[in-house]
């Protein structure tokens, strides 16, 4: 089965020793595309080493974890990383009102600068949005954003030549959101998250989603799937995700494994790279 990962971060301390090695099994096991998120500046300019070591994407960009402790020349920094080629995408960034490690008044200063920034660089932007369980607030507040941010609308389209602005990473949330969210035009991507108590919409969501939308990934080293190592998750295990995907949508996995990597090509321009990278 042909697999992807849109969101791994090899660059965490979890593979501080051995990234390289984990990348070649996940190659082996049927690993095409990985893309590495920042998730502050020094995560950010680690991606883009990443991507010029082990031939991986890059994306740029400051979590809602951090929001409060970035700077204005943090900032400023990750506003030229952000402009270099190898970059194909911003983020992750976006809203977390479930550990609330940022006040959420920083959180939405940072998703709209962020947003901003994606609009400017015309590369799509990494989103992570949760709310505590029983809670709708982070959700709401995204749609919110993205709505008052025009996504969606004609400048978008036009911006981006019809390619999704906005990638939701590791969809969780009501359905009636995902509704929302794909309305406007946004992908959707699949973690090992859809497995835990309390997600159950996300699999009514992946039924909903256009093929050319849609993406899995494993957020390494964290939200390991049924099967994979609860100390570390890994790229290779994308493959549970991808073929619980496969079932929810009543399709041969085989074809899901093709849809998957048009669906990353679609919505991350790739660097040229030497064939078989």
């Amino acid at each position: 089965m042909r697999l992807i990962d849109s969101h791994g971060h090899l660059q965490a301390e979890a593979f501080a020793a051995d990234a390289a090695e984990v990348l070649a099994v996940a190659r082996a096991a049927g690993l095409e595309r990985l893309l590495a998120p920042g998730w502050d500046v020094v995560t950010s300019r680690a991606s883009l080493e990443l991507a010029r070591t082990l031939g991986v994407d890059a994306s740029v960009g400051i979590h809602p974890h951090y929001a409060d402790r970035c700077g204005e020349a943090d900032w400023a920094c990750l506003v030229e990383l952000a402009s270099l080629p190898a970059v194909v995408a911003i983020g992750e960034t976006g809203l977390d009102y479930d550990r609330n490690l940022s006040p959420r008044a920083a959180q939405l200063s940072n998703l709209r600068r962020h947003i901003d920034l994606a609009f400017q660089t015309s590369r799509p932007l990494i989103i992570h949005c949760r709310s505590a369980r029983g809670d709708r607030g982070a959700q709401d507040d995204l749609v919110r954003e993205l709505t008052d941010a025009g996504v969606g609308g004609s400048a978008w389209t036009e911006r981006f030549g019809g390619r999704p602005a906005v990638v939701l990473h590791s969809f969780s949330g009501p359905v009636d959101y995902g509704e929302a969210c794909l309305a406007m035009g946004c992908a959707v991507s699949i973690s090992g998250l859809a497995f835990r108590v309390g997600e159950g919409p996300t699999a009514d969501v992946v039924r909903l989603v256009p093929r050319d939308r849609l993406l899995v990934e494993t957020d390494s080293p964290y939200l390991s799937p049924p099967g994979a190592p609860r100390r570390r998750n890994e790229p290779r295990w994308v493959e549970v995700t991808a073929r619980w995907v496969a079932e929810q949508r009543g399709v041969d996995p085989e074809a899901l494994g093709d849809d998957l990597v048009q669906a990353y090509d679609h919505v991350f321009r790739r660097p040229m790279r030497t064939p078989g990278d």
